[in-house]
């Protein structure tokens, strides 16, 4: 009787290390994102900046020239230069400018696109 007792134990402490190796969970690995890199930008080619970026003096020169706000903004080096180019609103008519960092206006012949 007593061997059935132990033999029966033995099996019942066999059966339940079984499920709780079956029980564990192999560690997921975590899932990354595929980001392509991203090209550096062409010299002469224009990069979209947010409004809030812009330099103080262009902000200022809009608002006195136009009576108006940047809409959308972008910027690029031209002869070691930074050049902005600003969308802004004129009487309900969206108007494409061109400005240097000292808030001055360019023609549009003057950048190169």
């Amino acid at each position: 009787m007593k061997k059935s007792i132990l033999s029966s134990f033995a099996i019942l402490g066999l059966f339940f290390a079984t499920q709780s190796i079956q029980a564990q969970e192999e560690p997921m690995e975590p899932e990354t994102e595929e980001v392509e890199p991203q090209s550096a930008p062409e010299i002469g080619e224009f990069q979209s900046i947010d409004v809030l970026a812009l330099p103080q003096s262009i902000k200022d020169a809009t608002m006195t020239e136009f009576n108006a706000v940047a809409s959308e903004a972008w910027v690029k080096m031209q002869d070691e230069e930074k050049i902005y180019k600003l969308k802004v609103a004129v009487d309900g008519e969206s108007k494409t400018i061109y400005a240097n960092t000292e808030g001055e206006w360019l023609k549009e012949d003057e950048v190169i696109d």
